[in-house]
């Protein structure tokens, strides 16, 4: 049955489907847990780890910092933001580096990030990360580039 026609027939689970443009958590939960079980067989539980590092200001404001999460085995960079008026002290490098040792101690193989084309490429190549695929007119006109780094003897 194509999704079209299912779309119009009653939906035995729901009354059909809808389109929502709320984030509900406990949506995003019940989604989220069932795919989970299914595939904690092949692969085990997802378990993600969170791994932040706040960067404050000298009046303790939250100004940027790394965020990010462990889960099999690899570091997920999810945000890295150095504002404007600390880039090119090595701040970003740091944020990193200190997310990588972390990351290692906690078992990990490697890290991996995306970015757009208009934004950090050149600096995760400088940190030794390679990239494996980027996604043309993501956003339009731009493209959202992949990278990974294995870590230690896994690199070699």
């Amino acid at each position: 049955m194509s999704l079209p026609a299912l779309a119009r027939t009653e939906n035995p689970l729901a009354g059909g489907l809808l389109i929502a443009d709320a984030a509900d958590p406990a949506v995003f939960q019940a989604i989220y847990q069932a795919l989970d079980a299914s595939s904690v067989p092949v692969i085990g539980p997802a378990a993600p780890r969170p791994l932040v590092i706040p960067l404050r200001d000298d009046a303790g404001t939250v100004a940027g910092g790394f965020w990010g999460c462990t889960m099999f085995e690899w570091l997920q960079v999810q945000l890295l933001f150095v504002p404007e008026c600390l880039r090119g002290r090595g701040i970003g490098a740091a944020l990193m580096g200190l997310a990588e040792a972390e990351a290692q101690a906690r078992g990990c193989r490697g890290a991996q990030v995306d970015t757009f084309s208009f934004q950090a490429g050149p600096f995760y190549r400088k940190l030794g990360f390679t990239q494996f695929a980027a996604l043309a007119d993501c956003p339009p006109g731009h493209a959202r580039i992949y990278f990974c780094k294995r870590f230690g003897a896994a690199a070699a």
